[in-house]
């Protein structure tokens, strides 16, 4: 709930910056008409900088891939024990509905 608060203040002060802009006669009012616009691309843009960021120095865990595998190992087994995948061969093989 506290995170909702903190976008509706960011907007509302985002709101008044842009309101007082078009009241005032420091920017022409052409461009002060395009500055949520330009507030839009530079939010995507800056999105897809931090995604870009995020995948260049994505850690990499080399035990955690370990435990995986044997996690799905035990998964495999678990599954094979309750006959899962022998229902699942015999559907693709159309003998079972």
């Amino acid at each position: 709930m506290k995170h909702i608060f903190k976008i509706i203040a960011m907007l509302v002060a985002v709101s008044a910056i842009w309101i007082a802009l078009l009241e005032t006669a420091t920017v022409p009012r052409s461009y002060t008409w395009l500055l949520p616009i330009y507030l839009v691309v530079a939010l995507g843009c800056y999105g897809l900088f931090m995604v870009g960021f995020g995948l260049m120095f994505f850690p990499t865990c080399p035990q955690e891939a370990v435990l995986l595998q044997q996690d799905i190992l035990e998964a495999k087994e678990f599954l094979s024990k309750k006959g899962v995948d022998k229902q699942w061969q015999m559907k693709k093989e159309g003998l079972y509905e």
